[in-house]
């Protein structure tokens, strides 16, 4: 008898990844519907809908409470299913980043804040333009630069000395005073979100909020898009879209925040 041929660990069953996407994403513990398991995946309805069918009549999968759906006893247990700590952030995000960079065709970002009180680039979604922003995964910055710089100050609810402490860590490509961006982190406290106009990355405006259900504050989401093809009202727009992402149910399950019901 011949041995058996060894398995290409590059190939993969894309419907048996996309069952295992969703046992991970009930492994956080919450009931789900189907739309919520297609944000939290990235995986079309449809294709949700059969393999909720599969995974339940195999009985991995339970229905709880009318529409939503759990992992079944045996399957909850499974500790190696769970993504831990910022991994289960990030999780969540890649799918939430992709729908809003092919909606408002962006480079949206999630960042983590280090210990350095720096901001490193851990997940990335993109928009299918020919001609787009590229970023790469890893890459890092000041924690007062870009439009996550005014997020966060407005967020971490900075004043006097701290505010200038803060700014003087930044560079800047386009001149910008203390006043001024005092000023952007008030206006970031107003209106939920951060936004640096070509002042951090020439040609470049983005738009920066923090994720809720985040009590340390260490992510954030940034959509950015080159400067000048949109106007105020448009800006506005992309920033009221990335504060609901930023408070996206899936984001609180991911902070063990309660959910609204």
């Amino acid at each position: 008898m011949q041995p058996a041929a060894p398995l290409n660990p590059v190939s993969s069953v894309r419907s048996v990844a996309q069952a295992f996407a969703i046992l991970r994403a009930l492994a956080m513990g919450e009931a789900l519907t189907l739309s919520e398991i297609g944000r939290a995946t990235g995986i079309s309805p449809s294709s949700v809908h059969g393999l909720l069918g599969t995974l339940q009549a195999e009985g991995a999968l339970l229905r709880a409470g009318g529409r939503r759906y759990v992992l079944a006893p045996g399957w909850a247990a499974l500790r190696a299913l769970e993504a831990q700590g910022p991994a289960r952030v990030i999780a969540r995000a890649r799918p939430l980043l992709t729908q809003l960079a092919q909606v408002h065709d962006a480079a949206v970002g999630l960042w983590q804040r280090t210990a350095q009180d720096r901001l490193v680039l851990v997940a990335l979604g993109e928009s299918d333009a020919a001609t787009r922003i590229h970023m790469v995964e890893g890459q890092r910055q000041p924690i007062a630069g870009g439009s996550i710089g005014r997020a966060l100050a407005a967020r971490d609810g900075l004043q006097g000395d701290e505010l200038a402490c803060r700014f003087a860590a930044a560079r800047w490509h386009r001149p910008l005073d203390l006043e001024t961006w005092c000023g952007q982190v008030a206006q970031a406290a107003k209106q939920g979100f951060g936004l640096d106009d070509g002042y951090a990355h020439p040609g470049i405006c983005s738009i920066g909020v923090a994720v809720d259900g985040d009590p340390q504050s260490r992510f954030c989401l940034t959509a950015s898009f080159f400067a000048g093809v949109r106007d105020a009202e448009q800006i506005d727009e992309v920033g009221a879209s990335l504060v609901r992402t930023a408070g996206d149910r899936l984001f609180r399950l991911a902070f063990n925040t309660p959910a609204d019901q």
